[in-house]
């Protein structure tokens, strides 16, 4: 156990030094120690950024501080991922997710995105800066069981507030669990929305989504 957190401890802290070398390192000692992957992007590299987003929240790191941050995570994501184990038990559930109209902030969105893939639902990313209109539609498309909106602004906060409205106004909203997640947000104001809830991180974002749909098969990092 204490191997398994010196390498967490290196991940999170190549994140938060914004070194690529390091996070690159720490990944593939996590594989040579067989590991489970998604333990090490949710205890590791995910909790680094995590004490970047703080360090960003104190005005100690700024926007490029933030994105060099993210460039070491994603290095050490690419060694991860191909070792992550894709379980079967939620494949059928689908999930739309996006970041909300007016934020173009996506490096915790993608790291849901990765977390819910590797946990077994069919994810569909819209990307960033998304209208609310676009959730609705792309949900009902594809039949989504499991609608996924997050922000980092708190100018965006409103536009979540909006995609819940519009289902309310289509007659779809017991067709989908809505789930929200950022920064500013809180499970108050998932609360006052109307979400079904509320994570404040990847890996709780798989436990809730598996939650919601009734699936109690966690992933082992949960």
């Amino acid at each position: 156990m204490l191997n398994k957190e010196k390498i967490y401890q290196k991940l999170s802290d190549a994140v938060v030094n914004m070194d690529e070398e390091a996070a690159v390192a720490g990944a593939e000692e996590a594989v040579s120690a067989q590991m489970d992957a998604f333990e090490a992007i949710d205890k590791g590299l995910s909790d680094g950024m995590t004490r970047a987003g703080k360090l960003f929240d104190e005005e100690e790191y700024f926007v490029p501080e933030l994105l060099l941050c993210s460039e070491a995570m994603n290095a050490g994501l690419e060694v991860l991922k191909p070792h992550l184990r894709n379980t079967e038990a939620s494949e059928r559930y689908k999930v739309v997710i996006g970041v909300v109209q007016g934020d173009t902030h996506d490096i915790g969105k993608n790291l849901v995105k990765l977390m819910l893939e590797a946990s077994g639902f069919a994810v569909t990313d819209l990307g960033r800066d998304v209208p609310p209109s676009v959730f609705v539609e792309r949900a009902i498309e594809i039949g989504a069981d499991i609608i996924g909106i997050s922000t980092l602004m708190t100018t965006s906060m409103d536009a979540m507030s909006k995609v819940i409205k519009l289902l309310h106004q289509q007659n779809v909203r017991d067709r989908f669990k809505v789930i929200v997640g950022g920064g500013p947000v809180s499970q108050a104001f998932a609360n006052k929305i109307g979400a079904d809830g509320y994570a404040v991180n990847a890996a709780e974002a798989v436990w809730l989504a598996k939650r919601l749909v009734g699936d109690q098969t966690l992933p082992s990092a949960v």
